[in-house]
């Protein structure tokens, strides 16, 4: 739901911005969905199940991009109030959780392969930002 906020609510701010959310949760969201899909079937579902499971969750996105959509459009200062708690939170989530699991690889070669994802992601963003008018 609140990636679905997100996404909309980055668009009209600026479609560089826009499609800079979308990149950030899709990359984001294909793995954790894929890994959900796992657990499920792990725990004994069976996959067309666990596959109905992650749809209708993933659908949940729809529902908050409307509702941004709808919410944006009649509070002023919507989106410049959701952005910075949403950057906020996946920069908490970044520190709290992802750099300490990056800490713990002592191979030279995976550690050089985790930074320069990293930097393809800075890349992009900084790509973006001056692709934007």
């Amino acid at each position: 739901l609140i990636d679905g906020m997100l996404i909309a609510a980055s668009y009209g701010v600026g479609s560089a911005l826009g499609v800079a959310t979308t990149l950030a949760v899709l990359f984001h969201e294909v793995p954790q969905e894929l890994g959900d899909f796992g657990v499920l079937v792990y725990g004994g579902l069976p996959a067309r199940k666990a596959v109905l499971y992650n749809v209708a969750c993933a659908l949940t996105a729809v529902v908050g991009a409307l509702v941004s959509l709808v919410v944006g459009t009649a509070v002023a200062g919507f989106s410049a109030t959701l952005l910075p708690v949403a950057a906020g939170s996946f920069l908490y989530i970044a520190g709290s959780d992802l750099i300490p699991e990056l800490q713990r690889e002592h191979r030279l070669s995976t550690s050089l392969w985790q930074s320069g994802l990293v930097l393809l992601g800075i890349g992009l963003l900084a790509l973006l930002s001056v692709l934007e008018p």
